[in-house]
């Protein structure tokens, strides 16, 4: 997607705290969800955010001082459904089901992410700290691909500072990431440095500069851990 469209599309996203991380056209044999009217969908783009992205505007709508559960999530389907609408897509959003769409493998289909050890994808500029909000679909192929053909950090990176900076040794490269081990370590203390933000994720040295602010972190500690 180029040109005049695609810059309206970059703008709006932005100014609701919203990014584009890349796209692809529904080869032969894939599947995606079906558009509004029901018609397939001939290609996707991928919409996230990243760390400190969304958290101001969110802090500032009217979602956040309800009072009522998914703030974020609700934020995301209000902006993401209008913007959609009016550009002329479709949306899909990561917490609608079951059964839920495969964003993670959406995301490897973009190009530019790869598994980290800590679960979560890393992108080759935005680390681990991009989140998948939605995916806007259309019955018209992309015209230009955004594709990133480099592929994510993880692969080369040969340190894995993330693996040696969680406190709970939660981490390991032959068994990955064990959820109930990191989580009977947060619950010893709510003073943990872990609260403020994961400390293996802030360890990886690639997209620091789109790390969460620590209240913003905290945030999604608490929903984490419950």
């Amino acid at each position: 997607m180029t040109g005049p469209a695609a810059a309206t599309l970059t703008e709006r996203l932005a100014a609701a705290g919203f990014l584009c991380l890349g796209g692809f056209n529904a080869a032969d044999g894939s599947v995606l969800p079906a558009l509004n009217d029901g018609a397939p969908a001939r290609s996707l783009l991928l919409i996230g955010s990243t760390g400190p992205s969304v958290w101001s505007r969110l802090t500032d709508s009217p979602e956040w001082g309800d009072g009522k559960a998914d703030p974020l999530d609700r934020y995301t389907r209000r902006l993401l459904t209008d913007i959609a609408l009016t550009e002329g897509f479709s949306a899909v959003f990561p917490f609608e089901g079951p059964p839920y769409h495969p964003f993670q493998q959406w995301a490897t289909r973009c190009g530019g992410f790869s598994q980290s050890p800590m679960g979560v994808l890393a992108h080759r500029h935005y680390g681990p700290w991009t989140g998948f909000r939605a995916a806007f679909l259309s019955g018209a192929p992309l015209v230009s691909e955004p594709v990133e053909n480099a592929s994510g950090p993880c692969e080369t990176c040969e340190d894995k500072p993330c693996i040696s900076a969680c406190p709970a040794t939660a981490l390991t490269i032959e068994s990955g990431y064990d959820v109930p081990k990191c989580r009977e370590h947060l619950s010893a203390s709510r003073d943990l440095d872990c609260w403020t933000g994961c400390l293996a994720r802030r360890a990886c040295p690639f997209g620091a500069e789109h790390r969460q602010a620590p209240d913003n972190a905290r945030y999604h500690m608490e929903r984490f851990a419950g």
